[in-house]
């Protein structure tokens, strides 16, 4: 497959839609579209068996949504994905972390874009004040046992794909930590 023709049809400071004309391997053409967003960081801020969370409103999902503090960079800032995953614990728990182990890199949609996301653990907590985006005005927290988390996905509390995958990495690090 090879691309032939790409056209930009939306794009705004957070998306860009793309309609790519493609060429098959059988020589016949089709047309592909791709969602082009910037890399995002996801958080599992763990301490004494508790993980730290965050509720908020969803509009594309049309719900309030639990996942682990998560985020990318607004429009015209940047830095590495470490630096992206501080600044979102920050940003939405208060908390910093001593320490960071990257647990991995995780492609969500590949059917129609590129976007990844890294997976921080970070543990070693210190609370400090939050700093809200204006879109986050009704964002919440809790600290939830991992007995109280693991409910929560059963009961679809939590059902959010990057929040699953990321924790899918936690246990695989618990595991076999010497991989990673």
């Amino acid at each position: 497959m090879r691309q032939v023709d790409s056209k930009v049809v939306y794009s705004n400071d957070w998306m860009t839609v793309c309609e790519d004309s493609i060429e098959l391997a059988d020589g016949s053409r089709s047309i592909y579209s791709l969602v082009v967003k910037s890399d995002f960081a996801v958080v599992i801020a763990y301490q004494d068996g508790h993980f730290h969370l965050v509720e908020q409103y969803r509009y594309a999902a049309g719900m309030r949504s639990w996942e682990f503090p998560m985020g990318n960079w607004p429009a015209g800032k940047g830095g590495t994905p470490l630096e992206l995953a501080q600044a979102e614990l920050r940003e939405e728990t208060g908390y910093t972390a001593k320490t960071w182990t990257h647990l991995g890199r995780i492609r969500p949609v590949g059917g129609y874009s590129a976007q990844r996301f890294d997976t921080y653990l970070a543990t070693g907590l210190t609370p400090g004040a939050s700093a809200l985006e204006d879109t986050e005005s009704d964002l919440i927290t809790a600290r939830v046992s991992e007995t109280q988390f693991r409910a929560m996905i059963r009961s679809g509390q939590i059902c959010d794909g990057p929040t699953l995958a990321a924790y899918a990495l936690f246990q695989l690090h618990r595991e076999l930590p010497e991989e990673f």
